[in-house]
């Protein structure tokens, strides 16, 4: 078949296999249990990413990852992703998120979401309807992934609100 040069990228686009859905009817979450505190020592100044300064050697202070991370740990849970769907907002498969329950959730927020009885991570979007209630959606943060649209007789129940991103670079 003959395709004009101009609509060949479009075309090789529209050919390309879309991903499924990716919601999940069971999740592996793994509530948060603190049993040791551990403080690691900073620097007071902050330092561009390039050279390091010789103050760093002083530190006066110290961080514990638990208070840091960590805001509510009785409704804190852990979540391994299992797709791409987040990619272009950092969130690849393998990677670990901190879900927060008490946290109420805003327009922007990446979320746990259920819907029609399946888990799903995706950026949720309210929409001001003039005299209605907002419209509600969930985004994918990756063009091969599909934006969720709830029908009218689906309700999204947001789960808890994504607060960190564990991400292993080495």
């Amino acid at each position: 078949m003959r395709v004009p040069e101009s609509k060949v990228i479009e075309i090789k686009e529209w050919l390309k296999p879309k991903p499924e859905d990716d919601r999940i009817e069971h999740l592996d979450l793994k509530s948060i249990q603190i049993h040791t505190q551990l403080k690691i020592p900073y620097p007071l100044e902050s330092v561009a990413a390039g050279f390091p300064s010789p103050a760093q050697d002083y530190t006066e202070d110290h961080i514990d990852l638990n208070e840091y991370l960590i805001q509510n740990p009785i409704a804190t849970f852990v979540l391994r992703v299992n797709s791409l769907s987040m990619k272009n907002a950092g969130i690849e498969v393998g990677d670990q998120i901190l879900i927060d329950r008490s946290l109420q959730a805003e327009h922007g927020d990446i979320v746990l979401a259920l819907i029609n009885n399946e888990f799903t991570v995706k950026r949720l979007m309210k929409e001001k309807q003039q005299g209605q209630k907002d419209k509600i959606w969930l985004k994918a943060e990756n063009p091969d992934y599909p934006n969720i649209y709830p029908h009218s007789d689906e309700q999204i129940i947001i789960w808890g609100v994504v607060t960190c991103i564990l991400k292993k670079l080495k």
